[in-house]
């Protein structure tokens, strides 16, 4: 009996696992063709291959179910390699890999972190690819709850973040 119970829990664990969804990562292009027909903010996460706190993101942040589903809902979701080497084009602008020494950088990361090049840093865009905030350094699920409700609310229009912080009320 005991060994039908052991089974039974582990199957549902097992379930419940696969059952989760995580964010909907897209490319830059993929999310601004999106953007065109079903309007959304944009979250940005910059990172590269070899960044410890970036993966930590990923592992603890992202993968939180709540951040997750929230972000699905309410935001395109971009994961972008600030070191990537293959160019982009957004209107009519190209955005090309720099080589510097050992690793270089996207020019891409460089506007959209509005020059710091910082990992991970996470990018706030409206819309109209209009930047709303950036921050750099780890952030967790908590922390990332609050500004995608402030951003997602429009709060940013009506008060600063850290008003805002004081009185939120989040699932985590």
């Amino acid at each position: 009996m005991k060994k039908i119970f052991i089974l039974f829990a582990f199957v549902l664990i097992s379930a419940n696992t696969f059952a989760q969804k995580s964010i909907q990562w897209h490319s830059l292009t993929e999310a601004i063709e999106l953007n065109k027909t079903e309007p959304r903010n944009f979250i940005v996460d910059v990172y590269t291959d070899w960044c410890g706190w970036c993966k930590r993101m990923d592992a603890q942040t992202f993968s939180n179910q709540v951040i997750a589903d929230y972000v699905n809902a309410n935001f395109y979701a971009v994961k972008f390699n600030a070191e990537q080497r293959e160019n982009i084009i957004i209107g009519e602008k190209e955005y090309k890999f720099v080589d510097n020494g050992r690793r270089g950088y996207h020019e891409m990361a460089v506007v959209l972190t509005k020059g710091r090049l910082s990992y991970p840093t996470i990018v706030y865009l409206d819309d109209e690819l209009r930047h709303l905030d950036v921050v750099p350094g780890f952030v967790n699920a908590q922390q990332l709850e609050m500004y995608l409700n402030y951003f997602n609310e429009g709060a940013d229009k009506k008060t600063t973040f850290e008003k805002y912080a004081q009185n939120f009320k989040g699932k985590l």
